[in-house]
């Protein structure tokens, strides 16, 4: 099995795991030159701010209560690399596939275990680093990317989901999903699905 660990709202939680008076705040953190909005505390998704939207289009209101931060690129690479280090911890196999994302090996492990120890490492790398991630087991990466979208979206998973071939809470998932969720495909091919009749939702 192959797990992705993702971290949520890395940037933030880069930001907030040195200042914690920003824990429960909207809080944004801003691109080079603080043109737009590029990483949003779950506050700040909930007054509907968009990622990419430019700093001049806040609403005042959202501006007045939203703590935006420059972006601190060093910081966000050195809580990335002592992530990639915790995670070394857990497998031989890690592979960093983006600054907050990483792929881990857990061949050879008894899958009704595999539940538990993500949690372990979801513990352990909150305790080490003050990162929250989420945790996302299955056969194949397309897989893990999913398991770890129903961990991070459906709060029933607390954080970790595995997801094995052809089970039948895989194909609930799968069949729940918009297609544009997919590794690949992006919104603009979603779009143009729909114009050929296609389901927007995975068969």
């Amino acid at each position: 099995m192959i797990a992705l660990v993702d971290c949520n709202n890395f940037y933030v939680s880069c930001e907030r795991a040195f200042n914690p008076r920003l824990e429960g705040q909207p809080v944004g953190v801003l691109s080079n030159n603080d043109g737009c909005v590029v990483a949003r505390s779950n506050e700040l998704k909930a007054l509907g701010v968009k990622m990419g939207t430019p700093m001049h289009l806040l609403p005042p209101h959202v501006r007045r209560q939203t703590v935006l931060l420059s972006s601190n690129y060093a910081l966000y690479g050195d809580m990335s690399r002592r992530i990639t280090e915790v995670l070394a911890e857990f497998s031989l196999h890690v592979e960093v596939y983006s600054i907050d994302e990483c792929f881990v090996g857990f061949q050879g492990f008894e899958l009704d275990t595999l539940e538990e120890r993500g949690q372990r490492l979801r513990k352990t790398v909150r305790q080490w680093t003050g990162i929250p991630v989420s945790v996302g087991f299955a056969p194949t990466r397309v897989l893990a990317k999913i398991a770890n979208h129903a961990a991070k979206k459906n709060a029933a998973f607390k954080g970790v989901c595995k997801l094995e071939a052809n089970s039948p809470m895989t194909k609930a998932i799968l069949t729940q999903l918009p297609v544009t969720e997919l590794w690949g495909i992006a919104h603009r091919t979603g779009e143009r699905l729909k114009v050929m009749g296609e389901s927007p939702q995975v068969s």
